[in-house]
């Protein structure tokens, strides 16, 4: 059994979030006499709340670790069906369920984060089978907030310093860490409490993994920077970017790559489901009434990531893309592949190594 140091140097060692949830929950399943740990994450699209269990694993052997970008967001369940965690959530406290008598199995919730935060909502769930005690509760918390701290430090890092949103060298992980690896078509499993060292087996997914990114910049910025000036030009951009958030799932991943370039990572099986996303964030922006600034407008473009992208190829493509959308009118959604298709940027796409004519 590893000792609580070394799951500590294992907390701290990370460069990535997304795997913060599953070192958290491997060391307190392997400290603790405890059978379960679930972290369970709150989704949010337009406007509808569900919860996503991002880590499951048991004592025995087995669990999941999900992407929240690749779950059927439908398939979810919602906020109101689990009380409790809605309970230790909205009260920011500990919540107890003795479900067999005082000294019989529980299971205990606890708030992933201190504090009311919009976008990072969860809850830790801890299945016992007896009462623990205050020394074990103690070293839950304290791991707890090694995680938080550690959350808070590699967010601030991955974080645009003007919107908030993700920043270009979040970019760079995501493609490095998950989508690439997809894309080559051997993903490894994440290791589970139970299984020997070397042991993590592969899975090879037998069909595409649908990653898509694009590019959204603001039509004639330059203009609205010279007329109104540096501070009202900033606020457009704040404003853009609370657009973005609430026009994309949560689970989308929203990216401010420098001035007035936005960007979308998003997993979806169907490109006509992307190219909607993207119409529905241009029209928002067309609608919404900027202070002292009126009505902009915005033209996005789009690809699909191939196993041969690296981050900057593909942002390449979906600028190409914009770059066409802005000579021809601006306020437009291009595709990339469409555009290629259609023979403007004289190149043919192959799919599966069959070229498309």
């Amino acid at each position: 059994m590893s000792t609580l140091i070394e799951h500590i140097l294992k907390l701290t060692d990370h460069r990535d979030r997304d795997l913060l949830e599953l070192t958290l929950s491997k060391a307190l399943i392997d400290l603790l006499p405890i059978q379960r740990i679930v972290i369970a994450r709150v989704m949010n699209f337009e406007g509808e709340k569900r919860w996503l269990d991002v880590a499951r694993l048991d004592a025995k052997g087995g669990g999941k670790v999900l992407d929240p970008m690749r779950v059927d967001f439908n398939t979810l369940a919602r906020m109101d069906d689990a009380t409790d965690r809605l309970k230790c959530l909205t009260r920011r406290e500990l919540v107890e369920i003795a479900w067999a008598g005082e000294e019989g199995p529980r299971i205990y919730m606890l708030p992933l984060f201190s504090d009311s935060r919009k976008d990072d909502e969860g809850v830790i769930e801890v299945h016992s089978d007896a009462l623990l005690t205050a020394d074990q509760m103690l070293m839950i918390e304290q791991l707890r907030r090694i995680y938080r701290n550690m959350y808070a430090l590699l967010e601030y890092s991955d974080r645009d310093a003007l919107t908030g949103l993700l920043n270009r060298k979040s970019l760079d992980d995501a493609f490095y860490s998950a989508v690439l690896e997809e894309l080559d078509g051997v993903t490894k499993e994440a290791p589970l409490a139970g299984m020997p060292k070397g042991q993590e087996q592969e899975r090879r997914h037998r069909v595409p993994a649908n990653y898509w990114l694009g590019s959204a910049i603001v039509d004639n910025f330059g203009a609205i920077g010279d007329k109104h000036g540096h501070l009202i030009a900033e606020e457009v951009l704040l404003l853009v970017a609370r657009v973005m958030n609430n026009t994309f799932r949560t689970y989308d991943r929203i990216y401010r790559f420098g001035a007035e370039h936005f960007g979308v990572l998003m997993h979806c099986p169907d490109e006509a489901l992307v190219l909607a996303a993207f119409e529905r964030f241009r029209v928002n922006i067309e609608k919404f009434n900027f202070p002292q600034v009126g009505h902009i407008t915005v033209s996005c473009g789009y690809t699909t990531v191939t196993a041969d992208d690296s981050p900057s190829s593909a942002l390449e493509k979906t600028e190409r893309a914009v770059d066409f959308a802005q000579r021809s009118g601006r306020n437009k959604v291009c595709s990339h592949l469409g555009l290629v298709r259609r023979g403007f940027f004289g190149e043919t796409p192959k799919v599966g190594g069959v070229e498309l004519f």
